[in-house]
């Protein structure tokens, strides 16, 4: 059995507020497009000493191989599991193919952590509501619940209220990833101090060109003080906005990795093959909305 753990795009993200326990809340729009990790699962050999063990491949396993796989969101996400179920579960093998970029702002171990529940729900066949694999998502991270679905939603809260964004047009978008580490912390801390309102209207949003026209208003919060501390991803936002039918261009969450928006899938994969010549940086083009 295999999940694809879709990334996760913020195409806006508005801090509104801060909770006593320290936890900021956002407003969001969120699309997943069709890149991303793959997780896997398969029987444990029987000698295996736990009952949940995680092999890492891909093109990005190099950045998480020195980390205790215990730590690992994916193994925490099924060790969630079985403390929710008093069924007796057979032991397994987690095998996670590793495509996205670590720690760039595109909710990759979230993803993967996502995709790990759905995946082991179905091979273990445990049944758990909506609502109470919401609870264990959120348990796992903030950006956990979005990711269950891999659907276009609306995010508010830290990350727990979640309304779907069903009349999004199809588009093509690119994904570019300069490489160089960014720490959320350090950007939430040079944030400016105010903080933004709520997003005033999600409808209308079934054109290209309204699409865009009401991405423009909106902001990420997080992108200035993020190019502040890495003026690299300045560079690399002003090579999206220089490409060919480049309607709008923007980092994602807190970062580093930024996207380009255009009208067609084939703009956009055109336009990653150009950049592609001219950088090595990690750099996606394709269909923007995957489900």
């Amino acid at each position: 059995m295999e999940e694809k753990a879709y990334a996760k795009i913020n195409l806006n993200l508005h801090v509104t507020g801060k909770r006593e326990d320290g936890y900021h809340l956002l407003d969001s729009l969120v699309v997943f497009p069709d890149v991303g990790d793959y997780v896997s699962v398969e029987p444990a050999d029987v000698d295996q000493a736990d009952l949940v063990t995680l092999q890492i491949t891909g093109p990005f396993s190099g950045s998480l191989q020195n980390e205790d796989l215990k730590n690992n969101l994916i193994v925490k996400a099924a060790y969630q599991l079985v403390a929710y179920t008093d069924k007796s579960l057979s032991p397994i093998k987690l095998l996670l193919e590793k495509n996205l970029p670590v720690a760039s702002g595109i909710g990759g171990g979230s993803a993967d952590a996502a995709a790990t529940l759905r995946l082991l729900i179905r091979y273990w066949g445990l049944k758990i509501s909506a609502q109470e694999l919401a609870q264990i998502a959120l348990k796992l991270g903030a950006d956990v619940p979005v990711c269950l679905n891999s659907v276009s939603q609306r995010m508010e809260g830290i990350g727990e209220t979640l309304s779907l964004l069903p009349n999004l047009p199809q588009f093509g978008m690119i994904l570019v990833n300069h490489g160089e580490a960014v720490s959320t912390a350090e950007i939430f801390r040079h944030r400016a101090a105010h903080f933004s309102k709520y997003i005033d209207s999600t409808q209308n949003l079934t054109s290209f060109d309204q699409f865009i026209q009401e991405l423009i208003k909106l902001t990420n919060d997080l992108q200035p003080p993020a190019c502040l501390l890495n003026p690299a991803i300045n560079t690399v936002l002003q090579a999206i906005e220089e490409l060919p039918f480049c309607r709008l261009s923007r980092m994602s969450g807190s970062g580093a990795t930024c996207f380009g928006l255009f009208e067609t899938e084939q703009q956009a994969q055109a336009a990653a093959a150009i950049l592609t010549k001219k950088h090595s940086w990690w750099i996606w083009g394709g269909k923007g909305v995957a489900k």
